[in-house]
């Protein structure tokens, strides 16, 4: 899913990668997840990201319920091996922000401060989950005048029962993500090749 407008990245865009745990892969835990290309668009962008020195911030939720598969101490809370052997690999600068809530700008240390003081003013958004921590956290970009871009093909979630008992399925929710971020001017939606190819 893409939108048609052109995307041009800027020089000192950040790439935001968000909660690229181990506790998502626990498949007794979770139901069925969409986009099985998502591993291998968000290492190709972080590859694209490093090697043009542009900034990454890595994002790892710490959930502070006790059963939680992303619960400090636990495996889930570590980040994905091809994300962790990442970290630290890139020309550019680096961010690590942890995070209680949905939203990347509410975690520590402050995210919106450090892009402040670096002058980005554009995020490309990918990771897990497409409607959960990813579409909150470029809501608040777009709220907070961020250029937001999400290559929505970097993402993957999963389905999900709502008040009504009825279900939505993992696909059905990241179209409605990329919807709303789309309709209500959030974010522009991308293609992970069309993002890779600004670099």
């Amino acid at each position: 899913m893409n939108s048609t407008e052109n995307i041009s990245i800027s020089d000192n865009a950040a790439l935001v990668v968000i909660d690229v745990q181990n506790g998502w892969n626990d498949r007794d835990r979770f139901p069925a997840r969409n986009n099985p290309a998502a591993e291998g668009n968000m290492a190709l962008l972080i590859d694209a990201w490093q090697a043009a020195g542009r900034p990454v911030v890595f994002v790892r939720h710490d959930s502070p319920k006790p059963d939680s598969p992303l619960h400090p101490g636990q495996r889930g809370n570590q980040l994905q091996d091809f994300v962790q052997q990442r970290r630290g690999k890139g020309a550019g600068p680096e961010l690590l922000v942890t995070k209680t809530v949905n939203s990347a700008f509410l975690g520590a240390p402050d995210l919106g401060r450090w892009l402040e003081e670096a002058g980005i003013r554009q995020l490309v958004v990918i990771g897990i989950m497409t409607n959960w921590c990813v579409e909150t956290t470029a809501r608040m970009g777009g709220n907070l005048g961020y250029d937001v871009i999400v290559p929505v093909d970097a993402t993957y979630t999963f389905d999900a029962v709502g008040p009504d008992g009825q279900s939505l399925t993992a696909d059905e929710l990241f179209r409605a993500t990329a919807t709303n971020l789309h309709a209500a001017g959030f974010a522009r939606i991308a293609t992970t090749a069309a993002v890779a190819g600004q670099g």
